[in-house]
């Protein structure tokens, strides 16, 4: 058995991991780069294996830098099957066709210049046409279940906590002899008690463990709790008649903004009577799917009696019109608006119509790569250039660390020490370079033996004891 990481090796998005069985193949997540431009322009390379080879796809969950290239790997010859769970099987057709309009969008837009320059034109990475082939191949696994995909390879998904939907893999896989080997692939590891989801999943053994690494050099910031630390910033911005512009990312991050929000109005008397504004046809489509399945929901939300994702107050603007609208308003209001790193999306007109305004904050409550507008923001810039203009960046930036859907260093750390013997080897993926190192260097001083993934390097061969 070989493994070797095709995306999320030395990075953070594009999660991609491919196993050779010797007598099968499959991946693990297929998921798109996302950041800055020279990382976007990956998703452009041919695949460095052959599409058609593969068997099957395990995909851990929704999120675009999980499944987002598999219209593409659809595209380039795979047919077989993806597996999923419940609410990620929802999900999927819903997250992909988005991707795909806004390839189709971003080509349009790319040919019009190369027009003008005299180049040939360029073909979207993929069409709806391609998202329709590939949820016809997607097939639902529920959680604890096993399925044998393959003779010799069993796997099960575990809940991982970070959105919903969200597992972890264990993948348990034969040799000739009849040997078993054990690998588990974290996917993306959620905080321990947050809204609407479970905890993630202790799992107890494994001979091999491959573990995102997305803050395994930082601690999340817990100064206030979340809803008192989004409380302040509304009190503060409403007090001085501004909007609260927070871009969020329309899986997860708004749905528990919104159930945070939801008990905020229910029982804090200073709550301002705005608005709270959600300007996202993509994050109304998807909270619609966290309604279907309460089944998953943790034990608090389950008790919760009101309707956290529909309360008094809450404004969905699916169109564009009614978007335009919530820019002109000049009172103070609350707005829910994609993408979450800035890149593109309705938070960037809110922005242009209100960075400039000292009144207003833009409250970040996501991780944001380098080279996103979003980062350069959070990194202090006194001027940003987005939709062909530059800004003066009078509002004030500002950030809640612990809205992270992601596992922080304690959390990660806490989530490998429960396993009741240490794996043979912990490899790592999800993280920036200096955050793989540190991580690294913490699991290695508790006696882990550790190593960081290389983007289409094998991790193993069978002369490193694999069979």
């Amino acid at each position: 058995m070989q493994i070797t990481s095709h995306g999320a090796a030395g990075f953070v998005t594009g999660s991609c991991h491919l196993v050779d069985t010797g007598s099968s193949r499959l991946l693990v997540d297929c998921g798109m780069y996302q950041g800055s431009k020279s990382l976007n322009r990956l998703n452009y390379e041919p695949f460095a294996f052959d599409p058609e080879s593969i068997d099957f796809v395990i995909n851990t969950h929704a999120h675009i830098d999980h499944c987002g290239l598999l219209p593409k790997l659809v595209k380039h010859g795979f047919n077989g099957t993806i597996y999923a769970s419940p609410p990620t099987a929802d999900l999927l057709p819903i997250m992909l066709s988005d991707s795909a309009y806004i390839q189709e969008k971003d080509t349009e837009h790319e040919n019009r210049r190369r027009l003008r320059k005299g180049l040939e034109p360029r073909q979207p990475l993929y069409t709806e046409e391609d998202v329709e082939k590939t949820v016809s191949l997607i097939q639902v696994i529920n959680y604890n279940d096993s399925m044998q995909a393959a003779p010799g390879v069993t796997f099960r998904l575990r809940d991982a906590g970070h959105v919903i939907g969200s597992s972890i893999v264990e993948l348990f896989v034969e040799n000739k002899e009849a040997d078993e080997t054990k690998t588990v692939f974290s996917g993306d590891l959620g905080q321990w008690d947050v809204p609407i989801i479970e905890d993630p999943t202790f799992i107890l053994n494994s001979d091999y463990v491959f573990v995102e690494s997305t803050y395994g050099d930082r601690v999340h910031q817990k100064v206030l709790p979340r809803k008192e630390e989004l409380l302040r910033q509304i009190t503060r911005t409403c007090g001085r008649g501004g909007k609260l512009l927070i871009p969020c990312f329309a899986l997860e991050r708004t749905q528990e903004l919104l159930y945070v929000l939801s008990a905020l109005k229910n029982e804090a008397p200073d709550f301002p009577p705005v608005n709270i504004y959600l300007d996202s046809p993509l994050a109304i489509k998807i909270t619609e799917v966290f309604k279907k399945h309460p089944d998953i929901y943790d034990e608090e939300a389950r008790a919760r009696t009101d309707q956290p994702f529909d309360f008094p107050g809450l404004v969905c603007t699916p169109s564009v019109e009614e978007s335009r609208q919530v820019n002109q308003l000049d009172g103070p209001a609350i707005v829910i608006a994609g993408s979450g790193m800035c890149n593109a999306g309705r938070i960037r007109h809110h922005l242009k119509h209100g960075i400039w305004d000292p009144r207003n904050t833009v409250l970040f409550v996501g991780y944001q790569a380098p080279g996103t507008l979003g980062r350069i923001l959070l990194d202090g810039a006194e001027e940003v250039k987005m939709m062909g203009s530059e800004f003066v960046v009078k509002a004030e930036i500002a950030k809640i660390g612990s809205f992270s859907a992601h596992a922080d260093k304690d959390e990660l750390t806490n989530w490998l020490t429960n396993f009741k013997e240490k794996p043979k080897t912990v490899f790592l993926i999800h993280g920036e370079p200096d955050t793989l190192e540190t991580f690294s260097a913490n699991l290695t001083s508790l006696g882990f033996n550790t190593k960081i993934a290389e983007k289409d390097k094998p991790l193993f061969k069978e002369a490193d004891g694999w069979k």
